[in-house]
């Protein structure tokens, strides 16, 4: 981000243009100060990982690549003079033997000494000022955030802290939200830094908050669904404590962006542990906070609220192709499609995401008796026509899984929505240039007609384009 002197000698951003034409102020988090060494910034950043304007950013990446990567800019910064370690969510998946899904070096390099070890042209200084530089890597290697040690000041928005100061990576794990989460490891000789008590707390399968619970969740409300997300996906137990902060606090959840409740909530139904993650959201109150219409103990919630999720729970966790649309025609299965709207808009989902929740669940209410065999092929077809049929069968084959729906109806969605494409939708007969020919003036009268005979070629009434026409003043 580029800066420009303001008259008070502050130095303020120059908004850059997204590919979508809209300023990166336009999608940001309010302004946040930063301490650095000689002066003060004011800077805007973006609160996810990715970084839209980063070249790598459209370039697969590879697990083994990624790996090597993190381990030469380690090698790099120490071969500079540099301390620098493996930290976060990349040292807590070693310890467990899972692939991480990325990797993050911290290191007491300041942001200028990281780029001059690895070239202004391979990094980038979007987080300078709070001491983060992405270092891009090879093609395949994806791009590392190096962040400079450091403790942060108060927290005065419930997600951002109002300044930063590099310390040591003593006062940085300190500052981090779980312990868990609160390890470093020397990439080169496999030794692990732990200042928090985060390997007694993996191998105990527990997540608890670093020092007070109530000050790190006061800290940033997020961290109250990340506990969830991590219990549920580690299949780990929420610390007494910790839980206890969680379900005193719950709802200064609702100051989070919706945006990043929606993030949070994508994460914990599309992976394995999501029934557990609907079983926490319930059990510490949560869920009541950010889906009131349906989560059990909301004022809005139905009665038999407690019975519903606990059965949405379970076809969700029986779907084979999870996601969050499907998630909430699950919850919302039983309540008003007005409140699924209601809860989509609120949660500023995209219009993809709000539209097939609500077909989803529109088809589950449409398809989910036992008569779909024997029901006429003309109205059954454009549901088993559509682009996501795929997920409604999957739907309904978990809710036939968990007793919620038949299991014959099921079966014999999928079995026609697995047919060959030409077959579930094969291409109009006649067209509306055929009826303009054939003196059908355009309008509601040509749309009927095409409606109509479309209804018949699906009904096998008529096969040709001859029939069709020959239909059209019927």
């Amino acid at each position: 981000m580029k800066n420009t002197s303001t008259k008070s000698g502050q130095t303020k951003p120059i908004p850059q243009k997204t590919e979508h034409g809209k300023s990166h102020h336009d999608c940001l988090d309010p302004s946040i100060r930063f301490a650095c060494p000689q002066r003060r910034y004011i800077i805007r950043f973006f609160p996810g990982r990715q970084l839209p304007d980063s070249p790598m950013a459209k370039i697969p990446t590879s697990p083994e690549q990624s790996r090597q990567f993190a381990i030469e800019v380690v090698r790099r910064l120490r071969d500079a003079g540099h301390e620098a370690l493996w930290a976060g969510g990349c040292v807590r998946d070693e310890i467990l033997g899972r692939i991480p899904a990325d990797y993050d070096v911290a290191t007491a390099a300041r942001p200028d000494e990281v780029r001059a070890v690895f070239g202004h042209r391979r990094t980038l200084a979007v987080g300078a000022a709070f001491g983060v530089i992405t270092v891009l890597g090879p093609p395949g290697g994806g791009q590392i955030e190096v962040a400079t040690f450091r403790t942060d000041a108060a927290y005065t928005d419930g997600r951002h802290p109002a300044g930063v100061r590099f310390s040591t990576a003593i006062e940085d794990a300190q500052r981090r939200d779980f312990t868990i989460n609160g390890l470093f490891l020397d990439p080169l000789s496999g030794e692990v830094h732990d200042h928090v008590g985060g390997r007694a707390d993996l191998a105990a399968g527990v997540v608890r908050a670093i020092g007070s619970p109530a000050l790190r969740f006061g800290e940033d409300h997020l961290r109250m669904l990340r506990a969830v997300r991590f219990a549920a996906a580690l299949n780990f137990a929420l610390d007494g404590e910790t839980r206890g902060a969680i379900e005193r606090m719950r709802h200064l959840v609702t100051t989070v962006s919706p945006e990043r409740i929606a993030e949070e909530l994508r994460g914990m139904v599309s992976r394995p542990g999501r029934r557990r993650a609907l079983e926490l959201l319930a059990d510490t109150g949560l869920a009541a906070e950010i889906l009131p219409e349906v989560a059990p103990g909301a004022a809005g919630a139905a009665a038999d609220a407690d019975t519903a999720w606990a059965a949405a729970a379970r076809v969700i966790d029986a779907l084979d192709e999870p996601g969050l649309p499907a998630a909430l025609a699950a919850v919302f299965a039983r309540a008003r499609p007005q409140a699924l709207l209601q809860a989509a808009s609120r949660l500023r989902l995209s219009n993809r995401e709000g539209k097939l929740s609500g077909w989803l669940m529109e088809g589950v209410a449409e398809l989910g008796a036992g008569d779909v065999e024997t029901r006429p092929w003309p109205a059954m077809q454009p549901w088993l026509a559509h682009d996501d049929a795929r997920l409604l069968a999957d739907l309904l084959r978990a809710r036939a899984a968990c007793g919620l729906a038949p299991a014959p109806a099921a079966a014999w969605v999928t079995a026609q929505v697995a047919r060959p494409r030409a077959e579930l939708d094969p291409p109009p007969l006649v067209t509306g240039a055929d009826l303009l020919a054939a003196g059908v003036p355009s309008g509601p009268e040509m749309g009927a007609i095409l409606a109509r005979i479309r209804r018949l070629q699906l009904g096998g009434e008529i096969t040709t384009r001859a029939e069709a026409l020959a239909r059209v003043r019927d």
